[in-house]
């Protein structure tokens, strides 16, 4: 790792370690507000949530009571989005209808690539059997993230992760990842900040996709003990 400089921007995840889907981490509020807010860093809220859009996640961990600017946060919806924009393709979007906004203005007619994002609803024969023809028509896959699982009020949930492999396998091509842990996720987290990587920390509650994400990054990494810890 990177020799180590003042900390100048601290990363957090968010579900798991602020918040797990309605209800606030105990505490968590008050050590954000005390901890680091009143502390001269950035703070970046990251995150690999694609079951809303950022504009409907603000308004969840608002009602929290989380002090959190729109933005702060910076999602692998967001990062797809940009890839998408890059390329210039046509997916066929399997994420959940309430994460559709951060798409808006993205063409999905005749489709052209694949996107993969935590959408239960999608994961069924018919429609993970016409992404597999996509692919193997050519199709590029893009994987919002590849998390094994996550936490739920009601335990560990599959993510994405297992679906992606599915195709990927089935395929004989590899997903090009664009949420935690790539390095280019929390690279553009950074970006705005003025700081470089060795002058930053992730905190979350994911040893491999958080803190293993981040030390691969150049930056330090701190794991919770909440979530799917």
């Amino acid at each position: 790792m990177a020799a180590r400089r003042a900390l100048k921007a601290v990363l957090v995840d968010l579900s798991g370690t602020l918040h797990i889907e309605d209800s606030a981490v105990p505490g968590a509020q008050e050590a954000l507000k005390r901890q680091l807010r009143s502390a001269p860093v950035t703070i970046r809220f990251v995150t690999n949530t694609t079951k809303e859009c950022k504009r409907d996640l603000l308004e969840r961990l608002t009602k929290l009571g989380f002090d959190i600017a729109e933005n702060e946060i910076f999602t692998s919806l967001t990062a797809a989005r940009n890839l998408l924009e890059q390329k210039q393709v046509r997916p066929l979007l399997l994420v959940d209808d309430k994460a559709l906004p951060d798409f808006t203005g993205i063409a999905t007619d005749d489709p052209n690539a694949v996107v993969v994002g935590l959408a239960p609803e999608c994961f069924h024969y018919e429609m993970m059997n016409r992404a597999f023809r996509l692919i193997l028509d050519g199709a590029p896959l893009i994987a919002i993230h590849k998390a094994r699982y996550f936490k739920r009020k009601d335990g560990l949930a599959l993510g994405p992760g297992p679906f992606v492999a599915g195709l990927e396998y089935a395929t004989d091509t590899k997903a090009t990842v664009v949420g935690k842990p790539e390095k280019t996720f929390f690279l553009e987290a950074l970006r705005g900040t003025d700081c470089a990587p060795e002058e930053a920390v992730m905190i979350g509650d994911d040893c491999r996709d958080d803190v293993g994400g981040a030390q691969n990054a150049g930056m330090r990494g701190i794991l919770v003990r909440t979530g799917k810890y």
